[in-house]
C-alpha cells in the first residue's frame, strides 16, 4: 500500500457509493458498489484472508477514486454502467454472442403469427422464453401450429388484395384463412389468448385441440394425419414432465448458484417458464469482488441488461442488496420482480440444483481459464521476466513491412492487449518517403510516424504508450527502428523476431533462444503472424486498386483525376464495368465522348473472354 492509497483511506465516506481501483498507469482495473464505502474500500487493503484473485488485483492497485451515490440501488446501477463503459480486467464481463430463441407475438397486429426470433426489441409484442436445453423453440412452434389454426405464413396482411385465395393449410383446417377475410380479428385473437395461455403453462385446451383432431382424423381414415397429432401429443406430455408440481403453471422463474474457487468462479442459472424447467446456463466469471453475494448482485444486475426479467429471481445465497435489486429489475420489468433467497421447498431443491451446476462447472472451466491466462497474461508475464522488464506487459505492438518489389510499400501495427488480439487497435501506414526495395529505411518510416502519433495523442490507439514494440525481422530492421525512436526521444522496450528460426533480437545484438512450446514464443508467433497477415492484407488492397487504375488509363481521355472520380462514383472495377454510357457520363469531370469510350473498352474486355 502507497501514500496515496493510505491517505484516501483515511478520508473515505460512510455513504453508499461506487469506487474504482487504478494501476500504475492511471486505467480503471476493477469498479465496484458499496453501501458503505469506508468499510468496503478498507477491507480490500486491511490483514484478513483473501481469494487468489482479489490479492492479484490489490497487488496492482496504485491509486483508487470513488463516486457518492444517495441510495445503494443508485450505486447498482452506477456500478453497472461504469464497467460496461471502461470494460476493467477484474470484473464480470458478459458475453452476448450465445442468443437463444424467443417465441414473439405481435399482439398489436390484426392477425398476429407466432415467430422465433433471438434479438428482442422494445416494443409492444408479447415474448416468450428463452427456450434452451429441453425444450426445443422449433418444435414448440410445431406444436403450436398443430393444436391452434393461426396463421404461419409472413404475408402483410395489410396489403392483400380482397380476392387473394387461402393457402393449403386453410383448407386443411390449419389456418382461419385471415388473408381470405374468413375470419374477424376478434376471433382470431380469441385463439391467439389460448396460445398464449399454453405459452404460459396452461396445457388443457392444447391437449384438448390434438385429441379432438387426433379422433376426427382417426375416424375420417386420414391416418397419417392423426398419427401426426399422436407426436404431437407425445411431443406435449415430454413438455408437462419437466413441470414443476410445486410452481403455478403460469409462473416464469430465474434461479441464480455460484461457485468459487482459487482464483476461478462460475455461476449458473437454471430456467424456468410456465412452470417448466426449460433449461440453463452458465458462466465462467472473473471478478474481483470480495465476497460471492456481491459478485453475484452485480453479475444478476447485468445478466438482465438484455433479456426478459423473470417473475422471480431466485438467489442461492443471501444478497444483502436485495431490496435494491428488486427495485432496479422491477423498473426494467414494468412490474413488481420479487428477489428472494429460499430455506426450504422447491425453490430450494432449484437452487442446490444451480449450486450443483455452477460447482461442478467451475472444476472444468478452471483448466480451461488456466490454459487460456498461460497462452495470454501468463505468456506476457513470462516474456517481461525473460527480457528483465519490470512490467506486465499489457500493450504490445508488432510492426511489418509488405509490398512487391518495392512497389505498393504499406506496414501494419497490431495491439495485442493482456495477451490478446486487440483489433480495434489495430493501424496501417502507406510509405511516403522511400524508394524501391528497402525494408529497413520503412521500418524506421513506420516506426518515425507511430511515435510523432504517441506525441499528438489524438488517435485511440496512437495515443496509448505500449510497454513492448516487437519487430518483425532481424537486427537490422531493429536497429533502424531503434534510430527512429532515439531521434523521437522515447525509450520503449524494443525486440525483434527472426522468422526463419523464431529467434529474438534485441537492439544490442544479442539473440534469446527460447523453446519453441514455450508460451512466451507462442505468443511472439502469434503477434508476429498477425502482423503479417494484417499487412498483406492491405497490400493486396492497395495494388488491386492500382491495377484498376492502371487499366483504365489505357482508355483515351482518362488522366489520374478522371479514373478516381470514377472509382468514387462507382466504387468498383465490375460497377463500372456495368455501367451504361448516361451513368458514366453523370460523373463530375467525365465528358460524354470520354464516356463513351470506357463503355466501349469494358465491351471489348468482355468480348475477349
Amino acid at each position: 500500500m502507497n501514500d496515496v492509497i493510505r491517505l484516501k483511506l483515511k478520508e473515505l465516506p460512510i455513504d453508499s457509493g461506487v469506487y474504482l481501483m487504478r494501476d500504475k498507469a492511471g486505467a480503471i482495473i476493477y469498479v465496484g458498489k458499496a453501501k458503505n464505502l469506508k468499510n468496503r474500500v478498507r477491507s480490500y487493503f486491511n490483514s484478513s484472508p483473501k481469494a487468489e484473485k482479489v490479492l492479484a488485483m490489490v497487488a496492482k492497485v496504485e491509486d483508487f477514486d470513488y463516486l457518492i451515490t444517495r441510495t445503494e440501488e443508485e450505486a447498482l446501477v452506477l456500478e453497472n454502467n461504469l464497467i460496461k463503459v471502461h470494460k476493467p480486467f477484474y470484473n464480470i464481463l458478459l458475453k452476448d454472442d450465445k442468443l437463444y430463441p424467443f417465441l414473439r407475438i405481435d399482439v398489436s397486429k390484426d392477425f398476429p403469427r407466432v415467430e422465433i426470433i433471438r434479438r428482442l426489441k422494445a416494443d409492444n409484442a408479447r415474448y416468450f422464453g428463452p427456450y434452451m436445453v429441453g425444450i426445443s423453440a422449433q418444435e414448440l412452434l410445431k406444436l403450436i401450429h398443430s393444436a391452434f389454426p393461426i396463421r404461419e405464413c409472413g404475408l402483410n396482411m395489410d396489403k392483400i388484395p380482397k380476392n387473394h385465395r387461402p393457402c393449403l393449410n386453410a383448407h386443411i383446417g390449419r389456418c382461419l384463412a385471415p388473408c381470405a377475410g374468413s375470419v374477424t380479428r376478434e376471433e382470431y385473437h380469441r385463439v391467439v389468448r389460448d396460445v398464449m395461455a399454453f405459452l404460459k403453462g396452461n396445457d388443457k385446451t392444447i391437449r384438448d385441440n390434438l385429441e379432438k383432431k387426433m379422433e376426427e382424423a382417426s375416424e375420417a381414415m386420414q391416418y397419417e394425419q392423426a398419427m401426426r397429432y399422436r407426436d404431437a401429443l407425445a411431443s406435449l406430455d415430454k413438455m408437462i414432465r419437466r413441470q414443476i408440481a410445486s410452481l403455478p403453471k403460469d409462473f416464469n422463474l430465474d434461479v441464480f448458484g455460484v461457485a468459487s474457487g482459487g482464483d476461478g468462479m462460475a455461476v449458473a442459472t437454471v430456467i424456468v417458464r410456465g412452470g417448466k424447467m426449460v433449461g440453463g446456463e452458465k458462466f465462467a466469471i472473473r471478478d474481483a469482488g470480495l465476497d460471492l453475494a456481491d459478485t453475484l448482485s452485480s453479475f444478476i444486475n447485468r445478466y438482465y441488461d438484455s433479456g426478459i426479467v423473470a417473475d422471480e429471481v431466485v438467489s442461492a445465497v443471501d444478497l444483502p442488496d436485495a431490496v435494491a435489486l428488486s427495485s432496479i429489475l422491477s423498473e426494467k420489468k414494468g412490474e413488481k420482480v420479487l428477489v428472494s433467497t429460499p430455506k426450504a421447498g422447491v425453490r430450494r431443491q432449484l437452487c442446490d440444483i444451480a449450486m450443483k451446476n455452477a460447482m461442478e462447472y467451475l472444476s472444468r472451466s478452471t483448466k480451461e481459464l488456466s490454459r487460456k491466462e498461460r497462452m495470454t497474461t501468463g505468456a506476457c508475464r513470462h516474456l517481461a521476466e525473460i527480457l528483465s522488464l519490470n512490467s506486465t506487459l499489457d500493450r504490445i505492438e508488432c510492426f511489418d513491412i509488405s509490398h512487391t518489389g518495392g512497389v505498393d510499400k504499406v506496414s501494419s501495427m497490431v495491439v495485442f492487449t493482456k495477451g490478446e488480439k486487440d483489433a480495434k487497435m489495430y493501424r496501417t501506414f502507406r510509405i511516403k518517403t522511400v524508394e524501391g526495395n528497402n525494408d529497413f529505411a520503412c521500418m524506421k518510416e513506420t516506426l518515425s510516424r507511430r511515435f510523432e502519433r504517441l506525441k499528438e495523442g489524438k488517435d485511440a490507439s496512437f495515443g496509448k504508450r505500449p510497454d513492448l514494440l516487437v519487430i518483425d525481422g532481424g537486427i537490422g530492421q531493429v536497429r533502424y527502428a531503434m534510430e527512429a525512436m532515439t531521434e523521437a526521444g522515447e525509450n520503449i522496450p524494443m525486440i525483434g523476431l527472426a522468422e526463419r528460426e523464431e529467434i529474438i533480437v534485441l537492439p544490442s545484438g544479442e539473440e534469446i533462444f527460447l523453446p519453441k512450446s514455450g508460451f512466451a514464443l507462442r505468443l511472439l508467433i502469434r503477434i508476429r503472424d498477425e502482423a503479417h497477415r494484417f499487412a498483406i492484407t492491405f497490400h493486396r488492397k492497395l495494388r488491386g486498386k492500382r491495377s484498376v487504375k492502371s487499366m483504365l488509363l489505357e482508355v483515351e481521355g482518362l488522366g489520374e483525376k478522371r479514373v478516381t472520380a470514377l472509382h468514387k462514383a462507382f466504387g468498383s472495377l465490375e460497377e463500372l464495368s456495368n455501367a451504361s454510357v448516361e451513368e458514366i457520363a453523370r460523373v463530375k469531370g467525365i465528358p460524354f465522348p470520354v464516356a463513351e469510350k470506357v463503355a466501349a473498352f469494358f465491351a471489348a474486355e468482355k468480348a475477349k473472354k
